[in-house]
């Protein structure tokens, strides 16, 4: 069977975003008040063959904890839908 994998990478609320910070302080000078925080992350599609959900689930966590985030400074989180 065929997956897809949405996976939302963050890094870890205690953590500064500079790039977040970044953008949050701009928005004023697009004239978009009211924007407190802004946290940027990664977003990533991932299409993966497996037996059944709970293998996907499985391959898509290793995927996640060996290469995609940085467990140190990121959390993930994915929603997983069959693929056509």
């Amino acid at each position: 069977m065929k997956f897809q994998a949405a996976i939302n990478i963050m890094p870890h609320k205690e953590l500064l975003d500079p790039q977040g910070k970044t953008v949050a302080n701009n928005m004023k000078y697009l004239h978009l008040d009211g924007i407190q925080d802004v946290r940027i992350g990664k977003h990533i599609l991932l299409t993966l063959e497996a037996d059944n959900e709970a293998q996907a689930r499985e391959k898509v966590d290793q995927a996640c904890q060996k290469l995609l985030a940085n467990l140190i400074m990121e959390t993930y989180d994915f929603h997983l839908t069959p693929a056509e």
